[in-house]
């Protein structure tokens, strides 16, 4: 008897596109809510490759957006702008922060990032 995996890669061509659009889209897609047999507590079996992320539509209004993170501590807050973020870590790191935000806050939450591609 053998055990065959079927894993779906999705590639999205992100060119153009606007990021909250492009990050929905993912999302569905990660979360396996396009296919019939979809439930809350599985990971899908499934690959999502992101291209051209470099090339995103993202109006000026956006880039002042503000990407924050907290170490815990007091005084610990971290405040960019999505300007700043995408000069130092790349556009790749916005796609990602967007994503995971969207996906719920769970433990799967982790394992499904990890079946996200994302090139520039």
């Amino acid at each position: 008897m053998e055990t065959q995996t079927t894993t779906k890669l999705h590639t999205i061509d992100a060119t153009g596109k606007r990021l909250g659009n492009l990050a929905t889209e993912v999302a569905k897609l990660l979360m396996g809510k396009d296919q019939a047999d979809f439930a809350r507590h599985l990971v899908a079996d499934v690959k999502v490759e992101v291209k051209n992320v470099s090339k995103l539509d993202i109006p000026e209004k956006k880039k002042i957006e503000i990407y924050q993170t907290y170490s815990g501590y007091p005084g610990g807050r971290r405040v960019e702008t999505l300007d700043h973020l995408a000069k130092r870590r790349g556009y790749a790191e916005i796609v990602r922060r967007t994503i995971g935000g969207m996906l719920p806050d769970n433990k799967l939450k982790k394992i499904l990032l990890k079946n996200l591609v994302i090139s520039e």
